[in-house]
């Protein structure tokens, strides 16, 4: 009877098991043919994130990072991180592939209460109580953003700063 007791006691949660998140598809989501040196590339997609008000990371011919913060609500926050890399998909250079990834990272508020007794030996055994609290953003989740339609519209964008004067030009 003890052991039965005990083994109820000791159950572990059984393991989950994930399959492949990844399928190896379509690589038209990500990528796109641009008639371009990937430099050129490169400064379109900066300036197309610019425009919508991302904060450039860094940036260089072959690639660009940008990020920029939401915040739907007083306790959720929202990050997007898009990460842009160029390279030439011709011999003389003037096609070039962008290949774009955007991640998605989700933060919550987390309010902690931080409480302490003071004890005064005058007043003999009176406790006041302390309390103090404490707020942090606290990362809940991360994805990639796997719209297709989010994806068009930035190549879309890239495409009309390539057929800028001022790039087609340099």
């Amino acid at each position: 009877m003890v052991a039965l007791l005990l083994a109820g006691c000791n159950t572990v949660p059984p393991v989950q098991h994930y399959g492949p998140q990844e399928r190896f598809g379509s690589v038209a989501t990500y990528s796109r043919l641009f008639d371009a040196s990937p430099a050129h590339t490169c400064e379109a997609a900066r300036r197309a994130l610019l425009s919508q008000g991302y904060l450039i990371n860094s940036a260089s011919a072959e690639q660009v990072e940008g990020k920029k913060n939401f915040q739907p609500d007083a306790e959720s926050h929202l990050q997007i991180l898009i990460r842009v890399v160029c390279v030439p998909d011709a011999a003389n250079g003037q096609v070039s592939l962008g290949f774009v990834t955007a991640v998605q990272d989700r933060y919550t508020l987390k309010k902690a209460n931080n409480s302490a007794s003071l004890g005064v030996g005058a007043l003999g055994s009176v406790s006041l109580p302390f309390m103090a609290g404490s707020e942090a953003m606290v990362r809940i989740g991360s994805e990639t953003i796997a719209a297709d339609g989010f994806y068009d519209n930035f190549f879309d964008l890239v495409r009309r700063y390539l057929s800028a004067s001022d790039l087609a030009d340099d």
